[in-house]
């Protein structure tokens, strides 16, 4: 039997307790989970990618069967390159589902082996957004409630 691998993709700036639960729950789904931070052209990052890369290596530390890349290509080319054929994507709300209908379609054209995977985020997650974190950390706000591992300015140096 084919190993079930999927790639949770996403620029994760920063990864949420949001993230985290999706890429848990998708531990019922999935032999193997790659957490992908990938490059978003329209976006400036706002926490260094090797800090968040390596701040998810150890939220899921314990977990031998969930990694992490970084990539600078189309999605569903990693998808390929990794052998992953399912990409796991959470759905706050019906502009999420929007948003990644129309991005899990092109996917599907550049490979069209791959199957997106949506699960709905739990309901006391759905109000957290990397947007609204980043917004909070700028201006000073302490914003570790919402992520699943300790964010402090010392940690991070923007």
């Amino acid at each position: 039997m084919k190993k079930r691998i999927a790639l949770f993709p996403g620029s994760f700036d920063p990864f949420t307790k949001g993230h985290e639960d999706i890429v848990l729950r998708g531990l019922n789904l999935f032999d193997e989970i790659i957490v992908g931070i990938g490059h978003n052209s329209n976006k400036k990052r706002y926490f260094p990618l090797e800090t968040m890369k390596a701040l998810i290596d150890e939220t899921f530390a314990i977990y031998p069967q969930i990694s992490t890349v970084t990539y600078d290509d189309l999605t569903a080319n990693m998808a390929r390159q990794l052998g992953a054929r399912f990409l796991l994507r959470g759905l706050r709300n019906t502009t999420d589902f929007e948003y990644e209908n129309s991005i899990s379609q092109v996917n599907r054209h550049v490979y069209e082996e791959v199957e997106t995977i949506f699960l709905i985020t739990s309901p006391h997650l759905a109000p957290i957004s990397s947007t609204i974190i980043r917004e909070l950390h700028r201006y000073g706000h302490d914003v570790d409630e919402f992520l699943p591992y300790k964010l402090s300015k010392a940690t991070i140096s923007v």
